[in-house]
């Protein structure tokens, strides 16, 4: 049975940081590609960020460039998310995401991300 679960999330001012973490269970967590996910309400769910096998390539989105940090660690089958810097918009369910090479996809259950004053 495969299982990812977010951590992390919470209420924020905004400017402050928060560290939202990814675990994994049931897989081989070295074999898939990790991404993080959003998704406010009334709006769509939207790419946050993304971390290939390995490790050796990152992606983010330009909304969030410079301000939060994708990384993984697969001796512990988990993968974080550093969120500097928080703005209001910036609220939102945060959802994490396992996808294999074949295609295989997995999704945490997501965590609330608040940022307000």
């Amino acid at each position: 049975q495969a299982q990812l679960v977010e951590f992390g999330g919470g209420l924020v001012e905004p400017g402050g940081s928060l560290t939202l973490s990814c675990t994994a269970s049931g897989i081989t967590f070295s074999s898939y590609a990790i991404s993080w996910y959003r998704q406010a309400p009334g709006k769509e769910r939207e790419l946050v960020a993304g971390i290939s096998r390995r490790g050796l390539a990152t992606t983010y989105a330009d909304s969030v460039r410079g301000r939060f940090t994708i990384s993984r660690d697969d001796a512990k089958n988990a993968a974080d998310l550093q969120m500097n810097s928080l703005k209001p918009e910036d609220t939102a369910v945060y959802y994490c995401k396992a996808l294999s090479e074949l295609g295989t996809a997995y999704w945490g259950q997501g965590t609330q991300v608040t940022v307000s004053s």
